[in-house]
């Protein structure tokens, strides 16, 4: 179905409100019901019809739609069991309005149907969305799969262009679970694609958070190998979190570091004062790059996620840097982010580096948290260590030149920027 049939289609269904007060559950179950055929309905691909699943799709729609004026503006979480299972989902979020809307089994296609009612209709202030699991053990190519995301995101544009969607990666599963990775990696390239011109959503890479070295979901995490047990709900929070404070959907503890004596600040926390592209003017006032790859926001340098393969940016201090100095920063990287820190040019990887490298075994490395980088630059060579522990001990560098970052892929977020000449 093509977008403009998509509107049509659920401009029909705005017909019938939901059930008001006085309805009984019985009639608010009836109306919920799936179509008995696909004819008509928008998109491609499955729709599950087993009795099990055309219950629960009704009874948990009928309960969504007494809670239509109660969820309006929440944060909506958006996609089947996986979702629906997410029971601690308000407690992860305190003081945030949160609406879970996963049905267990759904598929692309049924949150199609179902997201003018169950989503849109709340005027949420965002999306988090991981769909896409159950078409694939239906047998569901990855392009048609995808081609439903794209249908479900344009929707959700054409409702509110400005409202930030969170577009999860499909988790690993197993091939016993009729989702072998190959088709997993395959659809979430496809993910990636439909995302390149729409800026409005941010793609987190839960595959790489949760995949085994053979690309399949871990038994300690996921003991049935698809649904995820309280510890990855735990990393998947984290992973959340980080974009969603990125997003101002989530509050953000307030950052109050003062630097130590001697040290004097390279970002001020609030714009891109100082910083600028090497190919560009200086971005003193902004508080974003005009391509919008580097955000100044609640004290943070955030270096924001791709949305083309490879096309890596780099921001530099509009100073240089001559003498011997101590540079020190903090960074928090999401799931396989790749970005880097620049000494005078010379990079110094800086990445989710037991997903990303090149520093697979560092021990002192936390996830989804802040670690600290002090890079100490003497005499031509720089030593580098990260919360103490060593990454490189020498390498050279140039006499002179500036420091920066590089947003490459993922979201990195740097803060506690600051360096003090040595000599």
């Amino acid at each position: 179905m093509k977008p403009h049939s998509l509107l049509l289609f659920f401009s029909a269904l705005a017909l019938f409100p939901a059930a008001p007060a006085g309805y009984s559950a019985d009639a608010a179950v009836a109306r919920f019901q799936l179509p008995a055929s696909d004819a008509g309905l928008p998109g491609a691909g499955p729709l599950r019809r087993y009795d099990w699943f055309q219950k629960l799709w009704a009874e948990r729609r009928a309960g969504w739609a007494a809670r239509v004026k109660l969820d309006q503006g929440a944060l909506v979480f958006l996609g089947d069991s996986i979702t629906q299972g997410w029971t601690e989902l308000g407690g992860m979020y305190p003081g945030m309005k949160t609406a879970n809307r996963g049905i267990s089994g759904d598929t692309t296609r049924g949150v199609l149907i179902r997201l003018q009612e169950d989503v849109i209709a709340l005027k949420p202030s965002g999306v988090v969305l991981l769909i896409g699991t159950n078409d694939l053990e239906e047998q569901a190519e990855p392009a048609v799969i995808a081609g439903n995301l794209r249908l479900i995101l344009a929707a959700l544009k054409e409702a509110n262009p400005a409202m930030p969607v969170i577009l999860n990666y499909v988790f690993p599963s197993s091939e016993t679970k009729q989702r072998p990775a190959a088709q997993i990696k395959k659809l979430n390239a496809l993910y990636y694609a439909a995302v390149k011109d729409e800026p409005q959503v941010t793609v987190l890479d839960t595959y790489a958070l949760f995949a085994n070295a053979q690309g399949d979901a871990k038994a300690e995490e996921f003991p049935d190998l698809l649904h995820p047990n309280r510890q990855a709900y735990g990393k998947w929070e984290a992973a959340l979190r980080l974009v969603l404070e990125t997003a101002g959907l989530v509050p953000t503890w307030p950052d109050d570091f003062i630097p130590e004596a001697g040290f004097t600040s390279l970002f001020n926390g609030r714009d891109l004062s100082g910083w600028g592209y090497p190919d560009g003017p200086d971005l003193t006032g902004q508080t974003a790059s005009a391509d919008g790859r580097f955000i100044a926001k609640n004290g943070r340098l955030i270096a924001t996620v791709a949305r083309v393969e490879r096309t890596a940016r780099k921001l530099m201090t509009t100073q240089k840097f001559p003498s011997d100095f101590v540079l020190k920063m903090e960074f928090r990287a999401s799931p396989n982010a790749d970005s880097g820190i620049f000494i005078r040019v010379p990079q110094l990887q800086c990445r989710d580096y037991p997903l990303a490298g090149p520093y697979f075994t560092v021990k002192n490395y936390r996830p989804l948290d802040w670690n600290e980088i002090v890079i100490t630059v003497k005499g031509g060579l720089a030593h580098c260590v990260c919360n103490g522990e060593i990454l490189v001990d020498a390498f050279a560098v140039p006499a002179t030149g500036p420091v920066g970052v590089e947003s490459d892929r993922g979201q990195m977020e740097y803060r506690r920027i600051r360096l003090k000449k040595t000599r």
